[in-house]
């Protein structure tokens, strides 16, 4: 698949449309954040209290939730793309950025795939933001640096029925041997939503099962991984597998 960017797209569409007769037209698109924990809807009303039991039966709470999103990809039919360079800090403890609207338009049609990367691709991840800077989002460079994908933090009843803290934060995964680093696999996530017709200004209502991620492949145990996950490689590579099905297509309201 080629990918042009936005000016290029509109022009040759204005050029066909000419053509053609018809009219071209571009719109807005937003998207939407909700959670869930196994379908009961999650807000941050919901946190800081043991409410919540994952898949390996760990009772735990919700602390923090906060976590990145960029490149939203709309797949044409034809095979091309239009690519926003927008991102975006969903932050659920706060409730902010639950809505996105990309400064970018786009245009209608028939779109065989939506697509967005939860953190950074490698690329972008290289750059330097001074909005999430400032929002301490920042991984440190000794852990290879650029920025964390997700900060999810809480608190979970250990074996001895006690409180402890857990800090389920995900980065690119970084092998660190001394000042050698070394990244054993891509731990971004490319997203797809499947195929859509927009014909205006189209809401995508999006959630994230935030069950999934101790869930599938990999039944988390938080007696046994539940703080240092950022230098550990393995850990990461076990919720980029566990973050495969956590993002779903609700609906597109327009």
């Amino acid at each position: 698949m080629k990918s042009i960017s936005l000016l290029l797209l509109i022009l040759l569409i204005i050029s066909s449309a000419c053509s053609n007769g018809d009219k071209v037209e571009l719109t807005n698109v937003t998207f939407s954040f909700s959670h869930n924990w196994d379908g009961t809807s999650v807000t941050n009303s919901d946190f800081n209290t043991i409410k919540f039991t994952n898949e390996y039966g760990n009772q735990l709470s919700i602390e923090r939730l906060r976590y990145l999103i960029s490149k939203i990809t709309f797949h044409k039919t034809d095979g091309n793309t239009i690519v926003l360079e927008d991102y975006n800090l969903v932050d659920v403890t706060n409730n902010q950025n639950l809505s996105f609207m990309p400064a970018e338009f786009v245009t209608t049609g028939e779109y065989s795939n939506i697509s967005f990367t939860f953190g950074f691709n490698n690329e972008d991840n290289a750059n330097n933001y001074t909005d999430l800077n400032t929002a301490s989002w920042i991984v440190p460079e000794i852990l290879g640096g650029g920025y964390h994908y997700m900060q999810f933090d809480g608190k979970f009843l250990n074996q001895a029925n006690e409180e402890q803290g857990f800090n389920y934060h995900a980065i690119r995964a970084v092998n660190n041997l001394g000042e050698t680093l070394s990244f054993p696999q891509d731990t971004f996530i490319i997203v797809n939503l499947g195929p859509t017709t927009i014909t205006d200004n189209a809401i995508f209502n999006i959630e994230m099962d935030i069950a999934e991620w101790f869930k599938t492949p990999y039944t988390w145990n938080l007696n046994e991984l539940n703080q240092t996950l950022m230098p550990n490689s393995e850990a990461q590579i076990m919720m980029h597998k566990n973050g495969q099905n956590v993002f779903s297509l609700k609906s597109v309201n327009q």
